[in-house]
């Protein structure tokens, strides 16, 4: 079975410096279709059962890539994905699992990729940290902190200049903000008034470092506003109030023709990389993490939402069923696929043709 904690969604509390909250959650000023609520509890049911196949089968040493897992954050890339309707050109961090699902939905090449085998994204090659399927709108995923965002503000000028009406989304946790890449993209893309979309997967660490040991500023939103893009916050924790969110962005970032900040605070569940849990590092605490977010997880909250606007359990659980299905199924095909020939090394790289 899964770890302890994966109960909920969290926000990893920093000791030094209480939390600044955000309570600006949308549900209540927009309307969120039956179509859409069940949708995006689908997105955030097949990331979160992909990410529990990972931890029950990666003991196994089937799986040789390192893992930086979602789990508890995927709300954010589901609510994004979502809201843009197919139309996002999305550039992922190394922690690329729900960003890569919302956006695909296709469990067969990520598990493929996941287990090293020719059908996957990469042939095998690429591993956790660079699912990539350009066809399907996800660009690229880093394994290398913030440089995902430089490429989806170039991303942005190719689509401004081509009038494709597609927005780049540059996913990266808060970390990436201590890069000087983020701000000088910030500050091209503002300048440029190109529409990308920077959503910052705001868990309040670097690793176990905590903001308030890298940051000289409060406020991370504050600190992006002279730059004069739209900046949004949300410390819901709920994929509804997100998706809302990222509509009047993506919306406000075309016709203004400026670039987004969302501001999104979440939590990863598990360690920074690997698939168990962390407590035992000290660097956060598990109380006022279980109570201050795992107690409200995204997944939990979605299903309690279908059944308070009238969706009868015995479809939920189907839903689950085939969600479920459709996982292991991937795993196993993934397992059983071949491996790539010694000749496939150099393929697809910058100097072999693939």
């Amino acid at each position: 079975m899964l770890p302890s904690m994966m109960l909920g969604s969290s926000l990893f509390i920093d000791k030094t410096q209480k939390a600044k909250k955000y309570p600006m959650s949308l549900v209540s000023e927009g309307s969120v279709s039956k179509a859409v609520s069940v949708g995006l509890y689908k997105s955030l049911l097949l990331a979160r059962r992909s990410e529990e196949y990972i931890v029950k089968h990666y003991p196994e040493n089937q799986m040789r890539s390192p893992m930086h897992m979602s789990m508890g954050q995927e709300f954010v890339s589901v609510a994004v994905c979502s809201a843009l309707e197919g139309k996002a050109d999305v550039f992922a961090s190394y922690r690329s699992h729900a960003a890569f699902l919302a956006q695909t939905h296709d469990t067969d090449m990520f598990f493929a990729e996941l287990y090293g085998r020719t059908s996957g994204t990469g042939e095998g090659k690429g591993g956790s940290m660079h699912l990539a399927a350009p066809d399907r709108g996800h660009l690229l995923s880093s394994g290398v902190v913030a440089t995902q965002i430089p490429v989806a503000v170039g991303a942005a000028f190719a689509n401004a200049r081509l009038k494709t009406g597609r927005t780049a989304v540059a996913f990266f946790g808060d970390g990436a903000t201590d890069a000087g890449v983020f701000w000088e993209s910030m500050n091209s893309a503002s300048l440029f008034r190109l529409p990308v979309m920077f959503v910052c997967e705001d868990n309040g660490f670097a690793v176990d470092t905590p903001r308030a040991a890298r940051h000289a500023f409060e406020s991370l939103a504050d600190a992006v506003r002279p730059f004069g893009c739209e900046v949004y916050e949300d410390d819901s924790g709920d994929v509804e109030s997100v998706y809302l969110l990222t509509r009047r962005a993506a919306e406000t970032a075309h016709r203004e023709r400026k670039p987004a900040f969302l501001n999104i605070k979440c939590c990863r569940f598990l360690e920074h990389v690997g698939t168990g849990e962390d407590w035992h590092w000290g660097y956060r605490d598990k109380d006022d993490t279980v109570r201050e977010w795992i107690a409200r997880d995204a997944v939990t909250a979605q299903r309690k939402r279908l059944l308070d606007c009238g969706i009868e359990e015995r479809d939920i659980t189907a839903i689950e069923e085939e969600i479920e299905t459709t996982v292991r199924r991937s795993g196993e095909r993934a397992a059983a696929a071949p491996i790539p020939a010694p000749e496939r090394l150099f393929a697809g790289v910058f100097h072999a043709k693939a």
